[in-house]
């Protein structure tokens, strides 16, 4: 019975495994063939012969992106944007936890407060009425039309309130007994013992900062203000029959939108996969315990 035992959870772990397999490398194709195809030759990209190995070697859709100034003007500004809502929003999330944590005798407004940014997330105005109060209070081709509109989010406060729960309340008696006010707990117990649940919450904000650009669509005619993101949408391969340099007229043919539009997308998610490894320690223990309410 015991060797049956033993066997059959052999098999068992091996079936997880196998699955994990599959599932690891269906997430880990698509980014794969996208790297092969935007090194490929355009021709046989076009034609849908390309897998998971470039054929015909070539790299001319990312040297048409670098060589480009504002490519690296769109990415800083991408850089400037994510870095800024990342701190304020990261302020204003522990902000709003750590108040609607607390008891509802501590904090007798918690559930009118709690169900009004429920009401909220789950709600909003739309388009037009978000396009006209950012026309009317003078944001538009601005910096801050980028960060402001992404500085609250409830969800992740979600998260962070609830993991503030988690934490023993014997540690905030203790350090009342000692004089410790709500600053001091705040900064130097409760933050340092969320990490876990931050680390999540700051990584769904970048990720979700980064990748977004129909607010640069919407609200930025200034070139000098588009994010990344946007910029590669209004990245078009175009030749223009007023050009006159043999050159320049040969290197955009060899390029295709395909190719491209590879390379565009593998440039702007480079910047997650580089930082994703450093957070992923945190990432399940924050989403374990940031979602569950006791």
């Amino acid at each position: 019975m015991v060797r049956s035992r033993t066997l059959g959870t052999r098999m068992a772990d091996g079936t997880i495994l196998f699955f994990l397999l599959l599932v690891s490398l269906s997430s880990l194709f698509p980014i794969v063939h996208n790297l092969a195809v935007s090194m490929s030759k355009p021709s046989l990209a076009e034609a849908g012969l390309i897998t998971v190995f470039p054929q015909g070697f070539n790299l001319d859709a990312y040297a048409k992106i670098i060589d480009d100034s504002k490519f690296f003007h769109a990415f800083w500004v991408s850089v400037q944007r994510v870095a800024a809502v990342t701190v304020l929003s990261f302020f204003i999330t522990v902000m709003m936890a750590y108040p609607l944590s607390k008891l509802k005798k501590e904090f007798y407004m918690r559930n009118i407060y709690m169900w009004l940014f429920i009401f909220c997330m789950m709600f909003h105005g739309g388009l037009i009425p978000g396009y006209l109060v950012i026309k009317q209070m003078g944001l538009m081709n601005s910096f801050l039309v980028l960060v402001l509109p992404s500085l609250v989010n409830i969800f992740n406060v979600i998260l962070v309130l609830n993991y503030f729960r988690s934490i023993p309340r014997e540690l905030e008696e203790s350090a009342n007994m000692d004089g410790a006010g709500p600053w001091y707990m705040l900064f130097q117990i409760y933050i340092p013992l969320s990490l876990p649940v931050l680390a999540t919450t700051t990584l769904f904000l970048m990720v979700g900062v980064w990748n977004e650009f129909m607010t640069g669509m919407i609200f930025i005619t200034n070139d000098k203000l588009i994010p990344l993101q946007t910029y590669m949408q209004q990245i078009v391969v175009n030749i223009d029959p007023t050009l006159t340099d043999l050159e320049q007229i040969k290197k955009l043919a060899k390029l295709s939108n395909k190719t491209l539009t590879a390379a565009k997308i593998f440039v702007s998610m480079l910047p997650i996969l580089i930082v994703y490894p450093m957070l992923q320690k945190y990432f399940i223990s924050g989403i374990m315990l940031g979602s569950v309410k006791e």
